[in-house]
């Protein structure tokens, strides 16, 4: 593959990352942390970061995971995220100067053809930000190439749509006022493109990985008041998405979400099912 044929499968996705999207996951970061913060920290606590260790953290967002990964590798140790939303990548550089980290770089790069360098990590790591690759066999190798031998490799993906509730739900109660879905390839880049373990353990294996593990791991998420709930679920996910194409519909399904939401309300705000995989390798000698 060309790069330039290379560049044009990821266009898209790289618009669309510095675009609406980009911008709406930098302004409501805070929540979505909080959102996602359980499922980050379990595929941390099995990527294991040791003190001194040079780590890689792909799509890292808002930097909310490499600036944890930080935290674990000490003063010995550094860690680079790379990402390609400009937005979010300015909330990471502005969180890193606020709280004194030592130690973290950020870089506006596409890990499928990015120069990552050659055996210069001992792991990499990515909570959400694997799945959208153009050609995945293609960045995992790029990936691999950048681990040490023996590197350690971890991800958090998404399984599928109907096992995560927190998208679903709102998602199936808005579905009668929004247009008809048109099919679309489930392995396609997006947000559950590696729901399939099997096509997941295909993909690092054909890249250069071994002692490939897929994981189930459950928990409820959230933790917001019903408002902040509602207003997470119209800007974010599948039914995020289909609002961002037709704004105009955004009254006409706030009140069949929140009550959807309504039900999931507890002391410790609304919390909703999620389902994930944890996936860890590690990189094969060349």
């Amino acid at each position: 593959m060309t790069p330039s044929s290379t560049e044009a499968r990821n266009a898209a996705q790289i618009e669309y990352w510095n675009a609406s999207a980009g911008r709406t996951w930098a302004r409501y970061h805070e929540a979505l942390d909080r959102q996602i913060t359980p499922l980050g920290l379990e595929a941390i606590r099995r990527f294991a970061p040791r003190t001194g260790e040079r780590l890689l953290d792909i799509g890292c967002g808002c930097g909310q995971t490499t600036l944890e990964l930080a935290s674990r590798v000490g003063e010995l140790g550094s860690v680079l995220g790379v990402d390609i939303s400009a937005p979010m990548l300015e909330i990471a550089t502005a969180r890193q100067a606020h709280g004194g980290v030592g130690g973290v770089e950020f870089r506006q790069a596409d890990a499928q053809v990015a120069d990552l360098g050659r055996a210069s990590f001992d792991g990499v790591f990515s909570r959400f930000g694997v799945m959208f690759f153009g050609d995945p066999v293609e960045a995992f190798c790029n990936v691999r190439r950048a681990l040490k031998p023996g590197g350690r490799l971890a991800f958090v993906c998404w399984r599928p749509l109907d096992a995560n509730a927190w998208m679903a739900e709102p998602l199936s109660a808005a579905r009668a006022y929004l247009p008809p879905a048109q099919p679309t390839d489930p392995t396609a880049p997006g947000p559950f493109a590696f729901a399939d373990a099997t096509l997941v353990q295909g993909i690092l294996g054909q890249a250069g990985f071994n002692a490939i593990t897929v994981s189930r791991f459950d928990a409820d998420i959230g933790g917001g008041t019903l408002d902040e709930a509602l207003d997470l679920a119209l800007r974010i996910g599948p039914l995020g998405a289909a609002i961002r194409e037709a704004p105009e519909l955004m009254p006409q399904v706030a009140g069949p979400v929140r009550e959807v939401l309504s039900r999931y309300e507890t002391p410790h705000g609304v919390l909703m099912p999620a389902s994930v995989w944890i996936v860890t390798a590690v990189a094969r000698d060349p």
